[in-house]
């Protein structure tokens, strides 16, 4: 099980990141919360991982926060949630918001992540439940930190269209979130948070 990478990141599209590791490429896949705590230019960073084995597939996760892998791991416990609904339900909310929400008991503002019907969100209302008191405090200070750059993207706001369909928003979904946004002189992953704020 590869617990944990320390490299610098050659390419970033969310919700793909590659990063080098001692000339070593690994292609992960992060939730949005990740993207934001990159830091300026190539400095190294640190992320936690989670590898996921499937048939078809190895899969290797990347999370800034070990909070963050926590509450990842323990939502693919819950019935009917796979890694992708996951990243979405991280790139949506922080964990101290979803943490928020399941002791609210607010179906309404859970629906709001993509791939989440209402019978999904009362499964994870109900099963987190218990499982957050498990897990602590969601808040951890992040091992890379500064605001991203939008990685010489031709085009930031096309590549933050494309990155919140992969995360499972439809593109009617996109263009409502991101019609009237102000996206002059900022970085793909600013796009998205914005976007992303505009559902709340």
């Amino acid at each position: 099980m590869i617990g944990l990478l320390r490299g610098r990141v050659l390419h970033k599209q969310p919700p793909f990141l590659l990063l080098d590791v001692n000339g070593v490429g690994y292609e992960l896949e992060a939730p949005m919360s990740t993207f934001y705590a990159l830091p300026l230019g190539d400095d190294e960073i640190t992320l936690y991982t989670h590898l996921t084995v499937r048939e078809d597939a190895h899969i290797l996760y990347g999370f800034s926060a070990e909070s963050d892998r926590a509450l990842f791991r323990a939502l693919l416990k819950v019935n009917g949630v796979g890694g992708k609904m996951a990243l979405g339900i991280l790139s949506g909310m922080t964990a101290d918001e979803f943490a928020m929400t399941v002791s609210a008991g607010d179906v309404a503002a859970m629906t709001k992540i993509p791939g989440v019907g209402k019978k999904t969100a009362e499964r994870l209302i109900i099963e987190m439940r218990d499982r957050m008191d498990k897990l602590g405090s969601s808040s951890s200070t992040p091992l890379v930190g500064g605001k991203a750059l939008s990685g010489g993207a031709a085009n930031p706001l096309d590549d933050a269209m494309s990155a919140l369909m992969a995360l499972g928003y439809k593109a009617a979904d996109v263009q409502r979130m991101t019609k009237g946004l102000d996206t002059e002189d900022l970085a793909t992953e600013e796009i998205i948070r914005l976007a992303l704020q505009s559902t709340r």
